[in-house]
């Protein structure tokens, strides 16, 4: 009685095949890149106001005093959802009154935009906003377009497990890459906002949840390219839905998972590949792998429960802590990320600059785990993310190479911090409920991701208010942080007796056994 990993040791753990299909997995997933921000340029709000009619027998300067003004980042702007009422202006106009010097513009009458919208076409020549005037008393449906997109992606992580292990993990990877595409390519056709937001749901379904965070910035970073060059919103989810449609082919190349056959007791179909994996890795291989009489060993594990790990109030305090993290730290990025054409200046290369500074962020991530205590390097990111976003109140309107400058550098600590959770948090919980406990706790991190446009939605009250409190809330969670048990340095618990406890601020050194013991290299691989 043996063991999958005992098994197939002779191939090796990085040949030829390992990196073949792991290149070929990521390239697989590049399309998330694009459908995880695409909704930053297909629900883009360019600026607007009320369209006042030609056949209007106004004069030119009635015309040009039709709207009222507004105070926006400390300037007057003509108002975007209010106009003087018509029939009164056009009354003035005939009479030859001339507003300012005859008539009090304070005093008139306002009314609603009765006659629709007109947008600026500098940025986007059309988006959803534009197309179903999604601004004004409508302007709450573009934020609940992107929740409801994550709202899509939370369901499917909650079957996708669940249906991998009934029909293969093969077959349900390239079974939600068809309705991530296939639903990505009947958007186009939409025609009202409903039937968008319809079909966005279920493309966030199709959201691939296991992925290489390298790859995703591949398709992130290439994202702001394909926008600026297309700028009809229509024509872009085309261009965007083409990349997955390249990836079938690799259904060819991708072998079923050889565990998962197995668990099926498909013993030869799982020969035949481990076979060809000996070959391509120019090994040796025994003329028979799997005997379906010698079978392999099970992993036996106790059942547990979601309830396990409220179990005692240690672990319990752990995991509502753990949620809380989880959930404010996705709130930051996902915020910051969507907030990106709200940005003075370039909104492409605003975009672009908030998916390069995520290659830094996963560097220093990467290299801070190595050598220091996990609370204190994740506190220490998150107190420097959100203390830039809070200093973005301060700075004056004019100089708005400094606010992008101060919103990337919050990005690149909340990132920071989001991509050290995974190990964190499975370095603190034992064996037992590991698996589940890193499950609840993305799932906390998928309901920061649903709340997280109503952030951005803000900022069209006031311009700093979404900074304010996601930056607030940044150096909150990382006090709190403080106050989890030290993991680095500690040999993983197997019961729930031996987790961490909750003890303040207190770091302990290192033991004599412990440092011989090494953190396990798997949970280190997991983030990265």
């Amino acid at each position: 009685m043996r063991d999958y990993d005992e098994v197939t040791a002779f191939l090796g753990e990085w040949g030829l095949f390992q990196r073949l299909i792991f290149f070929l997995l990521s390239a697989s997933i590049i399309p998330n890149g694009f459908n995880g921000m695409s909704v930053v340029f297909l629900a883009g709000t360019p600026e607007h106001h009320c369209r006042v009619p030609e056949t209007a027998n106004l004069s030119s300067v009635w015309r040009n005093h039709s709207l009222p003004l507004q105070l926006q980042d400390g300037r007057e702007v003509p108002h975007s959802c209010r106009r003087y009422r018509l029939a009164t202006i056009v009354n003035f106009s005939a009479l030859g009154l001339e507003p300012g010097r005859d008539v009090d513009l304070e005093q008139l009458e306002q009314e609603g935009c009765l006659d629709g919208w007109e947008f600026k076409q500098d940025i986007y020549l059309s988006t959803i906003v534009t197309e179903w005037s999604l601004v004004c008393e409508d302007d709450w449906k573009t934020p609940l377009t992107t929740s409801l997109f994550f709202v899509g992606v939370l369901l499917g992580s909650f079957v996708s497990g669940q249906l991998s292990d009934r029909f293969g993990r093969k077959t349900i990877l390239f079974a939600t890459m068809a309705v991530q595409t296939g639903f990505s390519f009947l958007q186009i056709f939409s025609i009202n906002w409903e039937m968008f937001t319809m079909l966005f749901v279920i493309v966030g379904m199709g959201q691939i949840s296991n992925y290489v965070v390298a790859f995703i910035l591949v398709g992130y970073m290439l994202l702001p390219l394909f926008a600026y060059f297309i700028r009809d919103w229509r024509m872009l989810l085309l261009a965007l839905t083409v990349p997955g449609v390249l990836c079938f082919p690799l259904w060819w190349f991708i072998p079923e998972s050889p565990r998962w056959l197995i668990s099926q007791r498909r013993f030869r179909e799982a020969e035949d590949i481990i076979q060809k994996a000996a070959k391509m890795n120019n090994v040796a291989a025994p003329v028979v792998v799997f005997d379906p009489v010698e079978e392999l060993t099970p992993v036996k594990q106790q059942k547990v429960f979601i309830l396990d790990l409220f179990r005692t109030r240690n672990i319990g305090t752990i995991t509502i802590m753990s949620l809380l993290l989880w959930m404010l730290t996705s709130v930051g990025y996902f915020a910051l990320s969507l907030d990106t054409p709200n940005l003075h200046g370039d909104a492409y290369l605003n975009c672009f600059f908030s998916a390069l500074i995520e290659v830094p962020a996963y560097i220093t991530a990467w290299l801070l785990l190595r050598t220091l205590p996990r609370r204190y390097v994740i506190a220490g990111v998150l107190f420097l993310g959100g203390g830039v976003l809070l200093l973005i109140q301060l700075v004056p309107a004019d100089y708005n190479f400094l606010s992008i400058g101060l919103a990337m550098l919050g990005k690149f600590g909340i990132t920071s911090a989001f991509s050290m959770l995974y190990v964190f948090t499975a370095e603190l919980y034992p064996t037992l409920v590991r698996n589940m406990a890193v499950g609840v706790t993305s799932m906390a991190s998928r309901v920061g991701s649903i709340i997280a446009p109503y952030f951005v939605y803000l900022g069209a009250y006031n311009r700093v208010l979404p900074y304010i409190l996601m930056g607030s809330l940044t150096v909150l969670i990382g006090i709190i942080t403080l106050l989890f048990p030290e993991s680095y340095g500690m040999t993983l618990p197997e019961t729930l007796e031996q987790m961490q406890k909750m003890k303040g601020f207190g770091y302990r050194k290192k033991t004599k056994d412990s440092m011989e013991k090494e953190e396990n290299p798997k949970v280190l691989i997991t983030s990265f």
